[in-house]
């Protein structure tokens, strides 16, 4: 019989109704009492640690459930996480970047409506990830409506529907149906890795999407602001450069040393800076592309990077270094770079 630790966070899933709103207050024991028949099936020990809506998760709260983790990862053959949505695909690619060389499955599920309600998504989804925490496999996954995502892969794409989330430029690990699981995509074990732990992170990260207007000025002010940026640009990468050129204030800021990287707002098929004039004028030398990866793993994977040097080129290699599938990159000229997980950490 398969032995899971299931880590509580909060979240809607653990929601119930106040005089304010919806707020967290169910504990492990009270959720998992309305999946009596899933309890049969292996043994689940429960830890809280912490209650909170998922709008307030930071940081410091994913390093403490990576360290729960790697604290207990022999003691147990799988883990579940429960968490609320909104920052949901943040937290499981920041754990897919502290827990390195996972051999286990660490699954990440919530709900739309709270396990107390009559009706509610949350009784199937906590039980998929169950199930699946259950399989002889490695990495770190959400589990919802059915669906296996990678964690650096998973977003939000639904603020009420019980299918919000989606798999980003990546397709489905599995899905599960009951008791049965049908693997869409190859899944490596890394049976044979021990697990390192690296929780180091640099906070000062800053997230700005371009817009039509956006002052060049905006950009000097952030020169003592922060140690690294993340931008949305348009389309393929384009940074505009006429006559407001935010082209020149982002190479000279990399220039002073900051780490920056350039996503698209488009949700599908990444960047590629070197298709237009308005990509190739930035300074590929020193800005960090992105290729597909999603803006939920950007983040939190530079912050992580940030976290082990701040030399720009370091950051750049490792930023650029697939890890955990996070990237896959198709160019123009149709040649591919396949992101494929690393075994070890870029130094």
């Amino acid at each position: 019989m398969k032995k899971l630790l299931l880590l509580t966070t909060g979240g809607t899933i653990a929601s119930l109704e106040g005089e304010d709103g919806l707020a967290p207050e169910l504990k492990a024991d009270e959720m998992l009492s309305h999946l009596s028949e899933r309890n049969q099936l292996c043994q689940i020990d429960s830890k809280p640690l912490m209650n909170i809506d998922s709008t307030n998760m930071q940081p410091e709260n994913w390093a403490k459930i990576a360290k729960s983790i790697y604290e207990h990862y022999h003691d147990y053959d799988g883990f579940v996480i429960t968490h609320g949505t909104d920052t949901m695909a943040y937290t499981s690619a920041a754990l897919s970047y502290m827990l390195q060389n996972v051999g286990k499955p660490i699954v990440i599920t919530g709900s739309q409506v709270p396990i107390a309600f009559q009706k509610t998504d949350a009784k199937r989804n906590i039980s998929d990830a169950i199930r699946f925490a259950c399989e002889e496999i490695g990495g770190v996954y959400v589990v919802f409506d059915g669906r296996v995502i990678l964690g650096t892969r998973a977003i939000k794409l639904r603020t009420k529907s019980y299918d919000a989330f989606e798999s980003i430029n990546y397709p489905y690990v599995a899905f599960v149906n009951n008791e049965d699981i049908h693997y869409n995509t190859p899944v490596d074990t890394l049976k044979n890795k021990e697990i390192k732990l690296d929780i180091s992170l640099c906070k000062d990260v800053l997230l700005i999407k371009l817009y039509p207007g956006i002052k060049p000025e905006f950009f000097d002010s952030l020169k003592n602001l922060c140690k690294g940026i993340v931008i949305e640009s348009y389309g393929s990468g384009g940074i505009p450069f006429e006559r407001r050129n935010i082209v020149e204030k982002l190479n000279n800021l990399a220039k002073c040393g900051m780490s920056i990287v350039i996503t698209t707002q488009c949700l599908e098929e990444g960047e590629d800076m070197d298709i237009y004039e308005v990509g190739r004028k930035v300074d590929h030398e020193i800005i960090i592309r992105s290729r597909n990866m999603n803006t939920e793993a950007i983040v939190p994977k530079l912050m992580w990077a940030l976290g082990k040097t701040q030399e720009p080129q370091k950051v750049k290699k490792i930023m650029e270094t697939p890890i955990a599938d996070d990237l896959h990159f198709k160019s123009y000229d149709g040649s591919e770079e396949n992101g494929k997980r690393q075994e070890c950490i870029p130094n």
